[in-house]
């Protein structure tokens, strides 16, 4: 089984940094620690309008943006 570590919507320090939406591993465990890592480059390299937190989804792992809208008109309001 395949699991993915998806970036629901790509800010533009994520766009600047030529991250991909969309990583694939055939381990979970592989999966997850490769969200916890990505999860922590983000947090503390990007340009800090944004804050992101990890969700599981059907044995997938989302990287979402939490907060308030930045105004950086790379996505809609969140």
């Amino acid at each position: 089984m395949e699991h993915h570590v998806i970036i629901e919507k790509l800010c533009s320090c994520a766009k600047k940094e030529g991250l991909s939406q969309i990583d694939t591993f055939t381990e979970k465990p592989a999966a997850l620690n490769a969200a916890e890592e990505q999860l922590a480059y983000m947090q503390s390299s990007f340009c800090g309008k944004h804050n992101f937190d990890i969700t599981e989804v059907e044995d997938h792992f989302v990287i979402g943006m939490t907060g308030g809208g930045c105004g950086c008109g790379t996505h809609e309001k969140h």
